[in-house]
């Protein structure tokens, strides 16, 4: 359940998104798809309301329907798990480096050339070509039993 972090009231208007920006105030940006004609120009996003909210990390802050700021808990928040798990992630990177840079003092091999595009085009316009061909004869097929249909 969401709990109410600031009653701000705002009264929202067609084609606009309202969200938390990062200085803890509301702001609002025209949405793409929004209503009406956008004005012309780059549109620049505009200062709603300041509240000077400071943000708790695992929780999400979004304006209700009562135009009040609220929060709710994440789903899958993992907060502070999830640098530590990178950390351990990184360490293993580098001795598993160092480990094959020791092993691989032998002499390297050339580089291929990459020609893998052109044998793929080549590829879909031989598909493209036969199914041409069957569809003139299934077409020839027909008119060859109407044919013979009416005599």
């Amino acid at each position: 359940m969401a709990t109410v972090v600031a009653k701000t009231g705002i009264k929202r208007e067609k084609g606009w998104l309202y969200y938390l920006d990062k200085k803890g105030d509301v702001s609002r940006a025209r949405m793409a798809r929004g209503g009406g004609k956008p004005p012309k120009g780059k549109p620049k996003p505009q200062k709603v309301e300041k509240c000077g909210i400071e943000r708790e990390e695992g929780f999400l802050y979004f304006i209700d329907k009562k135009g009040h700021v609220a929060k709710v808990k994440m789903a899958r928040s993992t907060g502070r798990r999830r640098t530590t798990a990178r950390r351990k992630t990184a360490a293993r990177k580098s001795t598993a480096r160092r480990r094959t840079t020791a092993r691989r003092k032998t002499a390297k091999k050339p580089a291929r050339k990459k020609t893998a595009r052109k044998t793929t085009r080549r590829k879909t316009g031989a598909r493209k070509t036969a199914r041409k061909k069957t569809a003139r004869r299934k077409t020839a097929r027909k008119t060859t039993t109407r044919r013979r249909a009416r005599r």
